[in-house]
């Protein structure tokens, strides 16, 4: 299968305070949740890198594994992080904690930039009924002086990227997201006991995460 344009950037670096362990060694279907979303990657990118919020011994892989370059900037300075280490213009944004990943949706994403007459696109990023989906999402290099900036000024609020007068935008809309994924699972994520619980129930999932 041909690799899309894109690097994948897995953000692999949360605290997992409502989980009250590490929910990326948590297994769905006899696999980490982690080593599932490096899986999924792996079929639809030739670049995987991993980012964690520091060194860290319990993550082995054949992909790079890079920490955040600007200590305690939560997922902006993961993403942030990702784009520098990407060998790519764009890099498609994932937490490591979706299981319900879906590959048509992501191939969607990331074949979007080059859409409009005017520019390519800096972000292109799901906006479900629920809102913005920016850890689901594919943004360009270009964001980095940005990132950087919001980073700076203590601005950890990855939707907050959206608004800025810079960031040529395309937002894929919940018509466009149902033609892949109605049931909104794509951007299910575990934060809390009780989301595992629901995961596991539903792990008989039509979805090949891998």
């Amino acid at each position: 299968m041909k690799c899309l344009p894109a690097s994948a950037i897995i953000l692999a670096g949360g605290k997992s305070r409502r989980m009250g362990s590490d929910k990326r060694f948590l297994e769905v279907q006899g696999k980490t949740m982690l080593d599932r979303t490096i899986s999924f990657c792996e079929k639809l990118f030739s670049e995987i890198i991993i980012v964690t919020a520091g060194p860290e011994s319990s993550i082995k892989s054949v992909h790079k594994v890079v920490y955040d370059i600007i200590p305690n900037s939560a997922a902006l300075g993961g993403i942030y992080t990702g784009l520098l280490a990407s060998k790519e213009l764009y890099g498609f944004v994932v937490a490591c904690d979706m299981p319900w990943l879906h590959p048509e949706l992501i191939k969607f994403l990331v074949q979007r930039p080059g859409e409009s007459s005017k520019s390519n696109y800096d972000v292109v990023v799901p906006k479900s009924s629920y809102g913005f989906q920016p850890t689901h999402a594919l943004y360009s290099k270009r964001c980095l002086p940005i990132l950087e900036g919001m980073i700076s000024e203590k601005n950890f609020e990855i939707k907050n990227i959206f608004n800025k007068k810079d960031i040529f935008l395309r937002a894929v809309l919940p018509d466009e997201i149902a033609l892949f994924d109605q049931s909104g699972r794509a951007f299910m994520n575990i934060n809390t006991p009780e989301d595992f619980k629901g995961i596991l129930r539903d792990e008989n999932s039509t979805y090949d995460s891998g």
